[in-house]
């Protein structure tokens, strides 16, 4: 499926989601997106002007490279000095 096609879906049914569920929908449909490998820049063009979905957006963009800092943290067991092993 496009985005293009999704963003016109969502804009048919989201006035069927209660306003406070609406985050969590537009959330999976980002979700949606990127896993069927639709990228960041393709969904934010297909949803220009929905508000839920760009906020859904940065969250997923936010949660992501929080989780690859975490990634990139070296262990402090990593860091030992070479010296101390002579």
């Amino acid at each position: 499926m496009s985005a293009e096609v999704a963003s016109e879906i969502w804009g048919e049914l989201k006035r069927y989601v209660n306003v406070v569920d609406r985050m969590d929908a537009a959330e999976s449909i980002v979700a949606i997106l990127i896993d069927h490998d639709h990228g960041v820049d393709e969904i934010r063009d297909a949803f220009k002007g929905d508000s839920d979905i760009k906020k859904a957006l940065t969250a997923y963009l936010d949660n992501d490279k929080d989780y690859a800092e975490e990634e990139e943290e070296p262990d402090d067991e990593d860091n030992y000095n070479q010296e101390d092993d002579y």
